[in-house]
């Protein structure tokens, strides 16, 4: 029974495979839970010196000694996982080696319970046995409900430290003893052991899908208040975080910042001719061609209707942001077969560059808007550098 609901466990949560920003979070809050690890292995290292000073059991010491190690490296584990998270953002990669790290710290601790467990309860003193089962259910309850997002962990913690345990129980029930009813009693509580473990079992997986549940919808929502929804392109919030990072890397590389804004021509002579859906088709089209047009460290975004903004990262001249813009006109002056028409429109686009026209995001893209405008006075598919005139109006503007 219990193989069936281990494997029916580490088959769930492997499909379908967790979005990244989830399991990242995941993972992400075994390191947020010091005071349990702490208070667990003072628990352990207490109740391990007691028996340890009663019995003087050298296994007992060894067991103890060790589980005291263990926490006060699992401790320094989480202070080390804050420092790198903190210096960097960290790639799945190496979010999956901090979380190998943290299981192994885990297995060791469970399985030193577990012996510590097997190893008291070879003996014939019942308070012992009751402070060592307690250990064992405090441990269980403490990591179903803190661990349980990450259930492979918790499951196989779980079993590591109450396998010992019933097989202890059942081993010291074959024992002879003069008390009545002494080999029952230690097969009932081998079962409540085992019956315990199995509704942990149960509670991890419902634990694990709730959580999955909640933050999938968390990181969607965000998404959705980041994107456009029409297109999937960043929207004016996402751009705005993204121009702030591509400012930073820019800087260190004593680079510039060359900020796009788009504006389709013709437009609107496709809403009135075929109508919405068929400018929704082209609006789609048009973010899939923009994508494709420019690097993976570059901004595409969608800031209502046909306009369009690319902040263009690690720009050295302007020649580098002309002809990027060329590109894009290129690209987007292409036929677009879409529901059995041949569309054809085209783009004008206006360019402004940080540092040299300023560093605030609305002021660039003022710049650029005015720059833009001059674009569409010269004809169709044109571009436009920001100028003096147009920064000092974008100053007049964002005022």
């Amino acid at each position: 029974m219990m193989r069936r609901a281990i494997r029916a466990l580490s088959k769930r949560p492997s499909s379908p495979p967790l979005p990244d920003a989830v399991y990242c979070e995941l993972v992400e809050a075994l390191f947020a839970m010091r005071l349990p690890i702490a208070g667990m292995g003072v628990l352990f290292g207490v109740a391990g010196a007691m028996i340890f000073m009663e019995h003087r059991s050298v296994i007992v010491g060894i067991i103890t000694a060790a589980a005291i190690l263990v926490t006060i490296a699992r401790l320094a584990l989480l202070t080390a996982y804050r420092r790198d998270a903190h210096q960097a953002a960290l790639t799945i990669d190496r979010v999956k080696q901090w979380e190998w790290r943290y299981a192994a710290g885990g297995y060791v601790f469970a399985a030193l319970l577990g012996a510590l467990s097997a190893a008291v309860l070879g003996t014939h003193t019942p308070l012992n046995h009751l402070v060592a089962v307690s250990l064992i259910f405090t441990f269980g309850a403490g990591i179903v409900s803190r661990i349980g997002g990450r259930p492979r962990i918790c499951v196989t913690s779980l079993l590591l430290a109450t396998v010992p345990t019933v097989a202890a129980l059942t081993l010291h029930a074959r024992t002879r003893d003069a008390g009545a009813m002494h080999a029952e009693y230690f097969i009932i509580e081998a079962l409540l052991v085992t019956v315990v473990t199995l509704l942990s079992l149960e509670s991890v997986r419902h634990l694990y899908r709730s959580d999955v549940e909640h933050l999938t919808a968390k990181h969607d929502l965000a998404a959705l208040v980041r994107q456009d929804a029409l297109t999937g392109l960043p929207n004016r919030l996402l751009l705005r975080e993204r121009f702030q990072n591509s400012l930073s890397v820019t800087a260190s590389e004593d680079r510039q910042l060359a900020v796009h804004f788009l504006d389709l021509d013709g437009f609107k002579i496709i809403n009135d001719r075929y109508g919405h859906p068929m400018g929704d088709a082209v609006l789609r089209e048009v973010s899939t061609r923009l994508r494709a047009t420019v690097r993976s460290v570059d901004t595409v975004a969608r800031i209502g209707g046909d306009e369009f903004i690319v902040v263009q990262e690690g720009v050295l001249h302007e020649g580098e942001a002309e002809m990027l813009a060329r590109r894009i006109i290129k690209q987007l002056s292409a036929p677009y077969p879409l529901m059995g028409e041949q569309i054809r429109i085209s783009v004008s686009i206006g360019i402004a560059m940080a540092p040299r026209h300023g560093l605030d995001l609305e002021h660039l893209t003022a710049c650029a808007d005015a720059a833009l405008y001059r674009s569409k006075r010269g004809g169709k598919a044109q571009l436009y550098f920001c100028t003096a005139e147009d920064v000092a109006e974008a100053g007049r503007a964002v005022a």
